[in-house]
C-alpha cells in the first residue's frame, strides 16, 4: 500500500508538477499530452508544510520548512495551494542577529523568509488538532480559505514535516505528540473522503521511518531522514548565532530540487537515488 524510497505509481514527474513543456510541441503532441494528463486522474497540486518545533535552538526546523516552501513555490505551486505551519517565528526572535531573516546556508546568501512568505498557522496555532483538521477537512465554517486544504480526488499532495520525534511519534511544541497511528488514520480519512489522488510524505526527524510504519491507505509514497532507532542529523553549523541552519536530509533533498525546473522530466527514482533510507 505504501512505497518507501520507491517509485510511487503515477508519480511520473517530481511532486506531480502541473506545468507541461508545451512551448515547442506540435498541436498533435499537445493534444496527446493533454489527453494523457487528464487520464492520469491528476489536475492540481497542494503542499502542507509543517515545522513543529519552538525555541531558538530549533532554528534549523524553521529553515527546513521555509526552504521547502521556497522550492515548491518555484516549481509552480502557488501560495493559494500551500498550507504553511510554523510553530515559531525565528525571523522575529530577539536572539536573531539579523532580524526579519532566516538563512539556510552558512554563507548567508539566501534569506528564505523573504518578502512574500504567507504563514497560515503560526505559533500556538500549530497543534496536532489543527494539523489533523487541515488534512481531513474537519474545519469550522468560519475558517478562512488560506487555512484550508481544498484538495480533491485529482490532487497530488506533498506533506512535509520536521521537528523532534521518536519511535512512532512526532512532537508538537514540546507539549504534545502526534502518533504514527493518528497520522495513518488521517491519511485513510483523506482517501475515503476523496481528498487526494497521490500523496508524497516526507519527514525529517529522528526515527522518521517509524511515522509511516502504520500507513495502510493507497497511493502514498513515504520518505524519511532516519530509520527506526536512528537519529536525524543537523547540518550547516553557524557559530556566530550558535545554532545549526538546516538538517542534513532536507539540505540534500533541496539541493536536488534546486537542479530541476517545472519542465523537467525528473522522476521519483531520481530523488530516491539520493535518499539514504
Amino acid at each position: 500500500m505504501v512505497d518507501t524510497c520507491f517509485l510511487g505509481r503515477g508519480f511520473t514527474t517530481l511532486v506531480g508538477l502541473l506545468l507541461l513543456p508545451f512551448g515547442s510541441l506540435a498541436a498533435s503532441q499537445i493534444e496527446d499530452q493533454a489527453e494523457q494528463f487528464f487520464r492520469s486522474g491528476h489536475t492540481n497540486n497542494w503542499a502542507v508544510l509543517v515545522c513543529t518545533s519552538r525555541f531558538w535552538f530549533n532554528y534549523r526546523h524553521v529553515a527546513n520548512t521555509l526552504s521547502v516552501y521556497r522550492s515548491v513555490k518555484r516549481l509552480g505551486i502557488p501560495d493559494s495551494h500551500i498550507v504553511l505551519m510554523l510553530a515559531d517565528d525565528m525571523a522575529c526572535n530577539p536572539r536573531n542577529p539579523k532580524p526579519a531573516t532566516v538563512f539556510s546556508h552558512k554563507n548567508m546568501e539566501l534569506n528564505v523568509y523573504g518578502d512574500d512568505v504567507e504563514v497560515d498557522y503560526r505559533s500556538y496555532e500549530v497543534t496536532v488538532e489543527n494539523f489533523l483538521r487541515v488534512l481531513t477537512g474537519r474545519i469550522p465554517s468560519s475558517t478562512p480559505r488560506s487555512k484550508r486544504l481544498l484538495s480533491d480526488d485529482r490532487s497530488n499532495i506533498l506533506i512535509y514535516m520536521t521537528g523532534h520525534g521518536g519511535n512512532g511519534f512526532l512532537k508538537f511544541q514540546d507539549s504534545e505528540e502526534i502518533t504514527n497511528i493518528e497520522l495513518a488514520d488521517a491519511f485513510e480519512q483523506m482517501w475515503q473522503k476523496r481528498r487526494y489522488n497521490e500523496l508524497l510524505f516526507i519527514i525529517d526527524t529522528c526515527q522518521g521511518a517509524s511515522m509511516y510504519e502504520r500507513f495502510y491507505s493507497p497511493n502514498i509514497m513515504a520518505l524519511a531522514s532516519s530509520q527506526v532507532g536512528e537519529d536525524s542529523l543537523s547540518h550547516q553549523p553557524d557559530p556566530a548565532i550558535g545554532v545549526h541552519l538546516m538538517d542534513r536530509y532536507t539540505f540534500y533533498v533541496l539541493e536536488f530540487l534546486e537542479e530541476i525546473n517545472p519542465a523537467s522530466q525528473t522522476n521519483m527514482n531520481d530523488l530516491v537515488s539520493i535518499c539514504l533510507i
